[in-house]
C-alpha cells in the first residue's frame, strides 16, 4: 500500500461515525418534571449493576446449572420465581465471570434426564448421563437454592391533624385561630415500611463423582417503603425498594463472586 493510499484510508477511518449504544426517548408525559426526577433516582438504585470479578481474567472449568429448590411458603415470592429463573440468573454471571458455560436449552432431553436422577437421588443413573454428548465436557454441576424468603419485619406512623384541628377551632373565638384549626386540620403524613430477608445457597458438584466440592451461603435484607403526606389540599407521595427480581440476582452475584474468588 503506498503512503497515499495508507493516508486516504486513515482520513475514511477517521471520518466514520463513533459506535455507540442506541439511545431512547422517554414518553411518559412527566418526564423532567421533579416526581419523575424523584422516581427514577429511586430506581436507578434498584438497576442491574456489572460485577467485576476478581479472577474473570482466568477461565474457568466448565459447568452445568441445574435449577435449585426454593424453600419458601410466602405466596408472593413463589408466584414470582421459579428454580429456572435463578438458573438463568446464575448461567449470566457464571459467564461474565468467564466459566464455561453449558446452555441447559442446547442439551435437550438429555439435561431433563439428568435433573430428573439428580433430584432423585440416583447418583449412579446421573453419572451415566454426565459422560454422553456434550456432557462429557463437565467438570462441576452447580445449583443455587432459595432457603429463605420472609417478610419479617413492617413498621408504619404517621400524623393527622383533624383532631389538633378541631382543638384549635374550638378553643379559638378569632378568625386567625380559625384558619389555623383549618390550616392544622388540613396536614396529615405518613410512612410504612416493610423488610424481608432472603437466604440463598449454591453447592458445587464433581461433575464425575456427584460428590460436594463446595457449598457456601449468603443472605441480604430487602427493604421495601412508601411515604406521603399533604397540607392545604397539596399531597404527595413516594414509594420504591428492591425488586424480588433484584434481589435474587444480587444475591446469585455474591455467590458467584466467590466461587470466583474461592473454587477457580
Amino acid at each position: 500500500m503506498t503512503k497515499l493510499n495508507l493516508f486516504a484510508s486513515i482520513a475514511f477511518a477517521c471520518a466514520l461515525p463513533a459506535l455507540a449504544q442506541p439511545t431512547f426517548e422517554n414518553p411518559s408525559p412527566t418526564a423532567g418534571s421533579s416526581t419523575a426526577e424523584k422516581a427514577n433516582a429511586t430506581a436507578d438504585k434498584a438497576m442491574y449493576k456489572d460485577v467485576q470479578y476478581p479472577n474473570a481474567a482466568k477461565r474457568g472449568p466448565t459447568l452445568v446449572v441445574v435449577p435449585g429448590e426454593i424453600k419458601s411458603n410466602n405466596a408472593n415470592f413463589m408466584q414470582k420465581f421459579g428454580p429456572n429463573n435463578v438458573a438463568d440468573f446464575a448461567e449470566l454471571e457464571l459467564g461474565k465471570a468467564n466459566f464455561g458455560i453449558l446452555e441447559r436449552a442446547d442439551l435437550g432431553p438429555l439435561m431433563k434426564e439428568f435433573q430428573l436422577a439428580y433430584s432423585l437421588g440416583d447418583a449412579d443413573q446421573a453419572r451415566k448421563y454426565l459422560q454422553k454428548g456434550k456432557l462429557k465436557t463437565t467438570k462441576w454441576v452447580v445449583k443455587f437454592d432459595v432457603l429463605k424468603a420472609e417478610n419479617v419485619a413492617q413498621a408504619q406512623s404517621g400524623f393527622d391533624g383533624r383532631a389538633l384541628g378541631s382543638v384549635i377551632g374550638i378553643l379559638g373565638t378569632t378568625r386567625g385561630t380559625s384558619a389555623a384549626g383549618v390550616a392544622v386540620g388540613s396536614a396529615h403524613s405518613g410512612e410504612a415500611t416493610g423488610v424481608w430477608i432472603i437466604g440463598m445457597r449454591y453447592k458445587i458438584l464433581d461433575a464425575n463423582t456427584t460428590e460436594q466440592v463446595a457449598t457456601g451461603y449468603t443472605e441480604e435484607k430487602m427493604e421495601i417503603g412508601s411515604k406521603g403526606g399533604g397540607f392545604m389540599g397539596v399531597s404527595s407521595s413516594e414509594s420504591g425498594g428492591l425488586t424480588l427480581d433484584g434481589m435474587v440476582q444480587r444475591l446469585v452475584q455474591k455467590l458467584v463472586w466467590e466461587i470466583d474468588t474461592k473454587h477457580k
